[in-house]
């Protein structure tokens, strides 16, 4: 399981990214496909990562919400 943020992109399109895997972003017309397409994203980076023989980065990131 991995935290992923998803926030809508200055062209109107919705940015996803996966902070415990640096580089790990991508990004869909709407919420959804954004969420789809980060899924992807994060099987082929991890995918690649072990393939190459590379220890796949572990998500202890810890989040917060503020409202300022």
């Amino acid at each position: 399981m991995r935290q992923v943020l998803i926030y809508p992109g200055e062209d109107g399109w919705w940015v996803a990214e996966c902070p415990s895997l640096p580089g790990c972003v991508s990004q869909g017309k709407n919420r959804e496909e954004a969420i789809e397409n980060i899924r992807s994203a994060i099987k082929a980076y991890t995918n690649a990562l072990t393939a190459d023989g590379l220890e796949v980065p572990r998500d202890d990131l810890q989040a917060m919400l503020l409202a300022v």
